[in-house]
């Protein structure tokens, strides 16, 4: 019976065989059958893979890019280097085997770090980013204009965008409120001097206070690790660039102004800053009528220019703007 049984089952298989070994799905099958040791055995299939491999490969010619030192440049000063990038092609292909048929790749970078830092070029003021990073910072100097703060803060808020608060000393001490919301809302809080003085025409003695006072200030009353130090109206020395970096702070000034204080239109604003906005850009404001009429139009103007809006710590650091494709 059991004989009976199997003999059916073969002669099943046999038809099986016979009508697909001539078309259909079996006979790709069978084609990729081959004897080992008795023993029928799949052929893998290596093409695929192989072209999987071969068109990261082909990514990754394309993408790297070597990195690009800090240098102090005749007219800009001290300028930020910028990552190189290259794709792990090891590592994107391993996760790329594990994708559904049709899924698309997520690429795995990798940076490399430029051989010459920011930190390496000494006491250099600082007015740009990297030309080659396509982000740009809004620097809003804050020691008046209360009533346009919080207005501006709900645009940065709707348009998803962090700047960078550089608080006058004496402001921060009578209104520490107004300074932990603008904490709250997730933007950078940075060093405007104490009384906003010409730094360049005090004693050493003075200018170590100014920014020391509003240093330790910022840490006491928000818990701030103060990084940067932007000199009241623009005004300083070489003197002031080193004891800001004797106190662990790099100065930083702006590459384009709105000039606000003189209340211009602010279709004057907007128009000035999307002409003049490109990859590392700093944009210098304070909380005024112009600026705060100006802001959502200059947050789109400089977006549709294909840039990113961060902060003066993100727009400064070496770090890429990664493509969308990354792991």
């Amino acid at each position: 019976m059991r004989l009976e049984k199997a003999a059916v089952v073969l002669a099943c298989i046999a038809i099986v065989i016979g009508i697909g070994s001539s078309v259909g799905p079996v006979k790709s099958m069978l084609g990729q059958l081959r004897a080992f040791g008795g023993l029928a055995v799949l052929k893998p299939n290596t093409d695929a893979g192989s072209d999987l491999r071969s068109g990261i490969e082909a990514k990754a010619a394309q993408v790297d890019t070597p990195p690009v030192d800090a240098r102090v440049d005749r007219v800009w000063k001290a300028i930020p280097g910028y990552n190189g990038l290259s794709v792990d092609v090891d590592a994107t292909y391993k996760e790329a085997l594990l994708l559904p048929k049709g899924g698309a790749i997520k690429y795995v970078y990798k940076q490399t770090a430029p051989a010459v830092s920011l930190d390496a070029l000494g006491a250099q003021p600082i007015y740009r980013g990297n030309p080659a990073k396509p982000m740009v910072s809004l620097m809003i100097n804050v020691a008046w204009g209360n009533e346009y703060i919080v207005p501006m803060l709900n645009i940065l808020d709707e348009e998803h965008v962090k700047a960078t608060f550089f608080l006058d000393g004496s402001w921060l001490s009578k209104n520490r409120e107004l300074a932990m919301e603008i904490q709250k809302r997730g933007h950078e809080l940075e060093n405007h001097a104490y009384s906003h003085p010409n730094m360049s025409t005090l004693s050493r003695a003075r200018a170590v206070m100014e920014i020391d006072k509003t240093k330790k200030l910022l840490k006491s009353s928000l818990g701030v690790d103060n990084r940067w130090f932007a000199p009241p109206s623009g005004d300083f020395d070489q003197e002031t660039v080193e004891i800001a970096r004797e106190l662990g702070l790099k100065t930083v000034l702006w590459t384009v102004d709105t000039v606000d204080w003189r209340n211009p239109s602010p279709e004057s604003v907007v128009a000035k800053i999307t002409a003049n906005t490109e990859p590392g850009t700093l944009v210098l404001m304070h909380p005024t009528s112009s600026s705060s009429k100006a802001l959502r139009r200059m947050i789109r103007g400089i977006k549709a220019k294909g840039l990113v809006l961060g902060t003066v710590s993100q727009t400064l650091s070496p770090e890429r703007v990664l493509p969308s494709d990354v792991e």
